[in-house]
């Protein structure tokens, strides 16, 4: 990756439209299933989103592989999607970037009134 693509995030975009050719050729179920995963795992990501890239690559894979073995989406993932993706990310206490955010602000502010004293 050059530092224009870096920089625009183009290899991203990319990345994302192979992940989205991919995973049109699943069964439809696993098409319901990664937009789901997509929608549950955007809110774990950095600013740029790129920490999720080896994560999204490897819950497409999983799929693939899953759907080729015969397996449904419920024998693979379970009733409970959004808790399959909290488990992808970390633990089930996960902060969002708006927790980072939030987190940093206050240190931020903190430091400055610890300043004025």
């Amino acid at each position: 990756m050059n530092f224009l693509e870096k920089i625009t995030g183009s290899d991203m975009t990319n990345e994302m439209k192979e992940f989205e050719v991919r995973a049109k050729a699943l069964p439809t179920e696993y098409q319901t299933a990664w937009k789901e995963i997509l929608s549950n795992l955007w809110i774990h990501g950095d600013f740029t989103g790129r920490n999720l890239m080896p994560i999204l690559e490897n819950a497409l894979e999983l799929l693939e592989l899953t759907s080729a073995d015969g397996q449904s989406v419920e024998e693979v993932l379970g009733d409970d999607i959004k808790g399959f993706c909290a488990a992808l990310v970390g633990d089930e206490g996960a902060k969002t970037y708006r927790d980072k955010w939030r987190d940093q602000l206050n240190k931020n502010v903190a430091k400055k009134l610890g300043g004025l004293k």
